[in-house]
């Protein structure tokens, strides 16, 4: 497939038969550049972001997504013990950022062997 590629100011656009990419910083996508969005699959983006970063975050996904239904993977850690990235982002601060919006569901919790950099 060979993808159209638009420039969105900063955010380069790339789509294709079903699917669509931007890159860029994410702050400066708008919800009028994205057709509606059925889900956001977040693997590594939040857990990635500083604590002071992580709410503006949260909060301009919901924006620009108009709230999709989210799954996200996340770490819960003792950060004292391993410098991020990935920050430990726990069930607590999930609720904070997430609760008036979503209803939270755990699917699976984990201990990683060896530790998050094995």
């Amino acid at each position: 497939m060979e993808p159209s590629i638009v420039e969105l100011g900063t955010v380069r656009h790339y789509h294709g038969q079903k699917i669509d990419i931007f890159v860029g910083d994410i702050f400066q996508v708008r919800a009028k550049m994205l057709s509606p969005v059925d889900a956001v699959y977040d693997r590594a983006a939040l857990v990635a972001l500083p604590a002071e970063v992580r709410q503006r975050y949260a909060a301009h996904l919901m924006e620009i997504t108009a709230t999709a239904p989210q799954l996200l993977i996340c770490y819960e850690y003792d950060q004292a013990l391993q410098a991020g990235p990935p920050f430990s982002v726990g069930r607590k601060e999930l609720h904070r950022h997430y609760r008036e919006s979503y209803r939270l569901t755990l699917l699976d919790s984990a201990d990683v062997a060896g530790g998050l950099k094995r």
